[in-house]
């Protein structure tokens, strides 16, 4: 076939078309393979073949076409410029594609719009948390691109252009009749992978833009304010006693109701499932998010979501708590988790709510051991065991009434916790007792370590109970035991299955078990607690609230009454249950007494529960872009952020605009080292809004507060950040030196011990208590501190010359 320049250049561009097309087949064989391999079975194989391959080659021409008009640009000017262009802009794809199925196969999700709800910091933990970085991750992300070349390179040596030409339309027509006649073929776990992070971008990005070009600006309302009238059905399950009761909730990691009482993966929670049975127990009950991320605000607030997640709004927008409120009525708040506070901002929301003890990785000190890091050296904090140890040494007795929160870690990626081998080789033993199906055996053996974690977390919680019950306050102390979602490695069987956790309420107060078939939500609890205890304590009265929730619903048999959004995961506000429906992806399903879905085909339903998903999402915009949840006015119990002026706003972008915090703070450190302390001053604030642990931040706010000579403020400054990071010698240091200058060196002896207690204790702090002891003629101390230095450090002539100023 002669052909001329131009049909050569444009079958040059199909070849790489192509070869793009043949390794994103490649992928997605790979795909297949590993996701047999952890237990994943989504239809027959060969209907899960022909459909990504379906979505792979119609994705790759649209590609193609896309990419067309730059390849004949270039190529006016040079065919071998053209072909590297794109065949980079195709590695590019190809990695990214790679990438996507890598994070897929880790999550049981395609990655969509939720990327925009992370910081990087918060996206590199997840990522490293569930991959081991080393030369045999990276070396795919080097094959697959070659690949490609090779494909091009093979398709362009042993072409035959005629059977190319018409062997490609023909392929065209076929796969292009097919997208018309299987739409099924379209379902999520089918689909291009980064065709659908793009699309689901752009999807959430339209989404944004209609709701923010709703008119609010004439809207001064706040529609979720109501009268506090939860019904308290709680009562008439309790024996209450005159004192307020301590209430402790133990929030446990991707516990899923599929792993307790009986369901298909239970055995593994031996102790919850005997505490199941003492308690008062919901076995349909969701999480309203797919993520942690909004445990917190939900279970504890009630509150809306926002736009990616309640904690990623900027400015905290006005809300009552079941913390602030308790907090308010005398109560002793304390959080307890493993890992960093500041990931998912947690931290926010409880300083916001006042928290009195927050307890995370940063005070285990060195009694504690650390979750062992994957072979990339990651490690998301402590393990389950010392999270409960350490909540157990800082329960206090004589702070009465106490609510007590504690988040469990270990049921994560990379599930890593002590004695690993051992939990495992128990799970091998309990896979055939019951009644479980091959498939089940085969997917609890394709995961060891996450069925061995399940056994960890549920003999720590066994042990912290029973520890508990040896305390005086045990037999007035209600336990409220929930999932923060379900497991994401193990795959799941339904739509509706990411949602569905454990909800058991115990205490030795109970009148009697009882388990409820009724369907309620992480929304319901703290109305229906704070209900109970203003019903049976003196309370202070709680008039108005702006509470999602409606109270746990304590109807034995299966019902559902409540509209439920579900926020599936940040950005991702497509999940609804409506009565007995999900709507979900956009296609609806029934959900049965069994809690287990099955789709159906009713326009009229669908239409009924698309109209009040809108309107959710409509009222969800107003009330947390305009801060119209609940009043400020009205607000007595919460801690405000502080408030920017519009001069302010522009004096920090000056300073803050493309910089992270940690380039922010240096430049903050040094304004305050050429005394620009009103500018640095500002920047601490900025930055303690955005990161209220950044302790190197709120130690330097201290020490400006004190150059300036403010140092009763200086004080409450530096010992607040003593309080959050009890092990950071800098902060001990700046204590000592704002004594010092202040003429309080007694006040330095606490400090001291406190570091002693805490082993933080650097020669340059020893120093300065050794100065601190001579200044208040304590010169026996002194010399004690410095006699040490000396035998560490013999050669150091300020040492020397402080000892012989002693004598």
């Amino acid at each position: 076939m002669n052909l001329s320049l131009k049909n050569k250049d444009i079958l040059n561009y199909v070849y790489l078309t192509m070869a793009l097309i043949g390794t994103y087949w490649v992928i997605g064989v790979y795909e297949i393979s590993m996701s047999k391999a952890l237990g994943v079975t989504d239809a027959h194989l060969g209907q899960v073949i022909l459909y990504k391959f379906l979505n792979d080659f119609l994705i790759g021409v649209l590609i193609g076409v896309i990419c067309l008009p730059l390849y004949l640009i270039i190529n006016v000017w040079s065919r071998k410029v053209a072909t590297s262009v794109i065949a980079l802009i195709f590695a590019v794809l190809v990695i990214l594609q790679f990438a996507l199925v890598k994070y897929s196969l880790t999550t049981l999700i395609n990655l969509g719009a939720d990327i925009l709800g992370y910081s990087f910091d918060d996206a590199f933990n997840t990522v490293a948390s569930s991959e081991a970085i080393s030369f045999t991750y990276f070396l795919p992300f080097v094959i697959f691109p070659a690949l490609l070349i090779l494909m091009y390179i093979g398709i362009k040596k042993y072409k035959n252009d005629r059977v190319i030409a018409w062997g490609g339309l023909g392929v065209i027509l076929v796969f292009g009749g097919l997208g018309l006649l299987l739409p099924e073929a379209t379902a999520e776990n089918f689909q291009n992978k980064t065709a659908y992070l793009i699309s689901d971008i752009i999807k959430f990005k339209s989404e944004a833009n209609r709701i923010s070009a709703l008119n609010f600006s004439d809207r001064s309302d706040f529609p979720l304010l109501k009268p506090f009238d939860t019904p308290d059905v709680l009562s008439p399950f309790f024996n209450s006693n005159e004192e307020k009761p301590n209430i402790v909730f133990i929030v446990v990691e991707g516990l899923g109701s599929e792993f307790v009482d009986g369901n298909d993966y239970s055995g593994f929670t031996p102790y919850l499932d005997e505490l199941i049975g003492k308690s008062l127990y919901w076995e349909n009950f969701v999480s309203n998010t797919g993520r942690s991320f909004g445990l917190l605000p939900s279970l504890f607030g009630s509150l809306p979501y926002g736009e990616t997640g309640f904690l990623e709004i900027k400015d905290t927008p006005s809300h009552l708590s079941l913390i602030n409120i308790l907090k308010a009525n005398g109560y002793y708040t304390s959080f307890y988790s493993g890992d960093a506070s500041n990931f998912d901002r947690k931290v926010n929301f409880l300083d916001y709510n006042g928290i009195d003890n927050l307890i995370d990785e940063n005070k285990y000190g060195s009694g504690f051991e650390k979750t062992k890091a994957n072979d990339g050296g990651f490690s998301w904090g402590y393990p389950d065991g010392e999270i409960f140890k350490k909540a157990l040494q800082s329960l206090n007795l004589e702070k009465q009434p106490r609510l007590d929160i504690i988040m469990t870690l270990t049921n994560h990626e990379p599930f890593e916790y002590p004695d690993k081998e051992n939990y495992m080789a128990q799970v091998d033993g309990l896979i055939n007792k019951g009644n479980k199906t091959e498939a089940l055996k085969s997917a609890i053996s394709s995961h060891r370590d996450i069925f061995g974690s399940l056994l960890y977390t549920d003999e720590a919680i066994k042990e912290f109970m029973e520890a508990y019950a040896k305390r005086p306050d045990y037999n007035n102390t209600i336990f409220v035991i929930t999932g923060d979602h379900r497991l994401i490695p193990i795959a799941m069987k339904d739509k509706l299955c990411r949602y569905h956790v454990p909800l058991a309420i115990y205490s030795p107060m109970l009148k009697k078990a009882q388990k409820f078939k009724s369907v309620s939500s992480h929304w319901d609890v703290t109305p229906s607690l704070l209900s109970y205890l203003n019903q049976n304590h003196k309370f202070i009265p709680l008039k108005e609230t702006a509470w999602m929730g409606k109270g746990l619903d304590t109807t034995k048999a299966f019902r559902n009454v409540k509209s439920i959004p579900l926020m599936r995961y940040k950005g991702d506000m497509d999940d609804i249950i409506y009565k007995e429906y999900l709507l979900t992806s956009d296609e609806l399903y029934k959900i049965n007494e069994r809690f287990e879905v099955s789709k159906v085909n009713d326009k009229n339903t669908y239409k009924t529960i698309t109209d009040s998903l809108r309107a959710f999402k409509e009222m969800n915009a107003y009330v947390t872009q305009r801060e119209k949840i609940f009043p400020d006015s009205l607000n007595t119990y919460s801690n405000t952020k502080t408030k920017f002026t519009a001069e302010q706003l522009a004096a920090i972008d000056e300073y803050a605009k493309g910089k992270t915090f940690d380039e922010l703070f240096i430049i903050t450190r040094d304004l305050s080292f050429n005394k620009r302390y009103d500018r640095a001053n500002l920047l601490c604030d900025y930055i303690l809004n955005e990161f209220p642990n950044y302790s190197e931040a709120r130690v330097l706010k201290g020490r400006i507060l004190a150059w300036e000579g403010d140092y009763e403020n200086a004080e409450k400054v530096m010992l607040n950040a003593l309080e959050r990071s009890p092990f950071i010698g800098d902060t001990y240091m700046a204590l000592l030196d704002l004594y010092w200058w202040s003429g309080q060196e007694y006040k330095s002896i606490p400090v001291f011990e406190q570091a002693i207690k805490n082993e933080v204790l650097n020669p340059d702090i020893r120093f300065k208590m050794a100065m601190a002891y001579k200044r208040i003629d304590k010169p026996d101390e002194a010399l004690v501190i410095i006699n040490a230095l000396i035998r560490n450090d013999p050669n150091t002539v300020e040492y020397k010359n402080f000892k012989t100023s002693l004598q």
